[in-house]
């Protein structure tokens, strides 16, 4: 049984509205009450996989139907607790995999983006939309990842254009690097804009080498049209 969603919710609501928290983005979304909320049991478990796509598709849909600012959705799970940076890595990716395949027997991967994880163009995709996925747990080694359960937040990559398009990424994306800098002490390593390197670095939070290699392993097959 799941722990009581309601609770997790106001959780997530009470770490974002910290004055420190450094992400300006995530704060105007609940202040516009944009931020879709879903609720599971464990994030090494896939039992809950089909509703989780099932409601980030509404989730798709509403941003596409709504052109809200702001947007983001979040998936909360109760457990595990305590990972290491490298379990919970890995237990982010087997998630994101078994979403990838179960959305590929319907959805082609976005063409504005690489499925490839080593390239510096990728992003994840679902219902053929392009979306920057962040890992929050509480073993993150960054202050801005550590909430104390495993969470993932998927912010959709045609937000980041239009907010680019008026003139507003790079002035929100200083902002939260300023903010971050001054929360943690230094400045985030894996940060790179898309492009520059392979955006699959930054969703667990954890820190990582020029040798790391991404577990995530897209299907070989023909996505369905």
């Amino acid at each position: 049984m799941s722990f009581n969603a309601s609770i997790k919710t106001d959780d997530f609501r009470t770490f974002i509205e910290k004055s420190e928290f450094p992400c300006v983005g995530a704060k105007s979304a609940l202040r516009r009450d944009q931020t879709k909320f879903w609720s599971g049991v464990d994030l090494r478990d896939g039992s809950g996989d089909r509703d989780l796509l099932k409601n980030l598709y509404e989730f798709i849909d509403w941003y596409k139907q709504d052109d809200a600012m702001f947007a983001t959705f979040v998936a909360i799970f109760d457990g595990p607790l305590g990972l290491t940076e490298e379990a919970f890595e890995q237990a982010l990716w087997d998630r994101l995999e078994a979403l990838h395949h179960l959305d590929a027997e319907s959805h082609r991967w976005d063409k504005t983006v690489s499925k490839d994880p080593e390239s510096s163009l990728f992003g994840f995709s679902l219902k053929s939309a392009a979306c920057f996925v962040v890992g929050l747990h509480d073993g993150a080694s960054r202050a801005a990842r550590r909430f104390e359960r495993p969470t993932l937040v998927f912010n959709l990559h045609e937000q980041f254009e239009k907010l680019r398009a008026e003139g507003k990424y790079e002035p929100l994306q200083t902002a939260i690097r300023k903010r971050d800098t001054e929360l943690d002490g230094s400045i985030n390593p894996m940060l790179a804009d898309h492009g520059e390197d392979s955006e699959a670095k930054q969703y667990s939070g954890r820190e990582v080498g020029e040798n790391w290699r991404c577990p995530f392993q897209p299907t070989e097959r023909e996505e369905a049209a």
